[in-house]
């Protein structure tokens, strides 16, 4: 029964990419803030913080 209130890697996907970008329907953010953890979250937010981060960088270094 616990294993209903966990987020899928496509959820936790999905509600990292759409607070990065600062859009998301009311209906996915309840069901975000029904799950019963919130480290997929967290470790999704920082590996896209990562992968964005890294993503300018290399860019920016492609330009200069």
């Amino acid at each position: 029964m616990a294993n209903v209130n966990k987020p899928g890697f496509w959820q936790v996907a999905k509600s990292v990419f759409s607070a990065a970008i600062g859009v998301q329907s009311n209906r996915n953010r309840e069901q975000d803030f029904q799950s019963t953890t919130i480290w997929p979250f967290v470790f999704g937010g920082l590996i896209f913080t990562a992968l964005f981060v890294g993503g300018l960088i290399a860019l920016v270094n492609m330009v200069d």
